[in-house]
C-alpha cells in the first residue's frame, strides 16, 4: 500500500457504496450523482492498484481487497467521528451544492440568501477560485466570472458588468473631475485580471498597462476595501459593489462606464438537474433578470 492517504473524497463515496452495496444508494446519501460515485472509485482504485467492486445482479460486491480495505475505512471512519466535533455537512433532496467565486458568495449571493433558500431549499457553498469538475466534486450549480460558455458545462449567462472608477470619499475630493488620464496618476487598484480596467481605459481612447504603483490583490472584495481605506482607486462592479456605494464607503469618481469584458455565468453538469438544483437556478435566475425563454434552454438543456 500507498505511504500516503488517498483523496478523503474516495474514501467518502467508497464507503457509503460498500455499506450500501449500490453506487444509486451512495450517491443518494452523499447527495452526488451515480457518476461521481462511480469516477470516485475509479480513482480510488487506480490509487491503490487494487480492483474493489464487482459487478452485481443488483448493485456492487466487495472484491476480498475491497473488503479489507472497507473495514479499515469504517473504523477510521468512526474513530474520527467519535473524536471530532467538526461541523457536519448537510445532506438530502432538498441540498443544493453551489459553487462560487469568494466575492460573489459575499457580496451577490449573501444578501438575497434568504428569499434563494425559501422553503425546504438549503445551499451548501463550496467557495472557490479554480474552476473545477463540477460532476466529479459533486456540484448541482457553479457561479463564475468569464468571456463565454465552458466546454463540458451547460451555461447560463446571468448578467454583465458596467464598470465605473471609486474611490474613498477623501481621495476623490483629491482626484477631483476632469480628463480620465488624470487618473493614471494615482494607484489603480484590481483583482486578478487587468481586463476591467483595460477596457474602462479602451473606452475613453486611452491604453492602460499597470503601473509601479498599481497594486493586485486576489479577491474583488479585497480592491473594495483597499479603496475604502484610500489605497487607490477601484473599478465598481455592480451589482457586487453596491452595497459600499449605498454606505458610502466609496463614491464614483469619473462619470464615465464601460462594459468589462467579461461577464457573470450560471453553469451545470450535463444531464438533468435534480429538483431542488433546478428551482434554486429558477431563484437565480429570477434574481439576475434573466428571460424565461433563456431560462427554459439552460434547464431543457442535456
Amino acid at each position: 500500500m500507498p505511504s500516503t492517504l488517498p483523496p478523503l473524497d474516495t474514501l467518502r463515496a467508497f464507503e457509503a457504496a460498500a455499506r450500501l452495496g449500490s453506487f444509486s444508494a451512495a450517491a443518494e446519501v452523499l447527495n452526488l450523482t451515480h457518476g461521481a460515485i462511480s469516477r470516485q472509485v475509479a480513482k480510488l482504485e487506480r490509487w491503490l492498484g487494487l480492483k474493489l467492486f464487482l459487478r452485481a445482479a443488483r448493485g456492487v460486491k466487495l472484491t476480498p481487497d475491497g473488503d479489507r480495505l472497507y473495514v479499515s475505512t469504517r473504523e477510521a471512519f468512526a474513530l474520527i467521528g467519535a473524536y471530532s466535533d467538526r461541523w457536519t455537512e448537510p445532506r438530502g433532496s432538498s441540498v443544493v451544492r453551489l459553487s462560487a467565486l469568494p466575492s460573489v458568495s459575499s457580496r451577490w449571493l449573501m444578501p438575497r440568501l434568504s428569499k434563494l433558500e425559501g422553503g425546504d431549499l438549503r445551499i451548501l457553498f463550496s467557495v472557490d477560485h479554480r474552476q473545477i469538475d463540477l460532476e466529479d466534486e459533486g456540484i448541482d450549480l457553479a457561479l463564475r466570472c468569464g468571456r463565454g460558455e465552458v466546454p463540458g458545462r451547460v451555461s447560463l449567462q446571468l448578467f454583465d458588468e458596467w464598470c465605473f472608477p471609486v474611490a474613498s470619499p477623501e481621495l476623490a475630493k483629491k482626484i477631483g473631475n476632469g480628463d480620465p488620464k488624470r487618473l493614471l496618476g494615482y494607484p489603480l487598484l484590481h483583482d486578478s485580471s487587468a481586463t476591467g480596467w483595460r477596457a474602462w481605459f479602451a473606452e475613453q481612447g486611452l491604453d492602460y498597462r499597470p503601473a509601479v504603483h498599481d497594486r493586485r490583490f486576489e479577491d474583488y472584495s479585497l480592491v473594495l476595501d483597499a479603496a475604502a481605506c484610500g489605497l487607490g482607486i477601484a473599478l465598481a462592479r455592480p451589482p457586487l459593489a453596491q452595497r459600499d456605494l449605498d454606505a458610502g464607503r466609496v463614491v464614483q469618481v469619473d462619470p464615465r462606464i464601460a462594459r468589462n469584458s467579461v461577464s457573470y455565468w450560471l453553469d451545470r453538469p450535463p444531464g438533468k438537474l435534480r429538483g431542488a438544483a433546478a428551482e434554486l437556478a429558477r431563484r437565480l435566475a429570477a434574481e439576475a433578470g434573466v428571460t424565461p425563454t433563456a431560462l427554459a434552454i439552460f434547464l431543457d438543456t442535456d
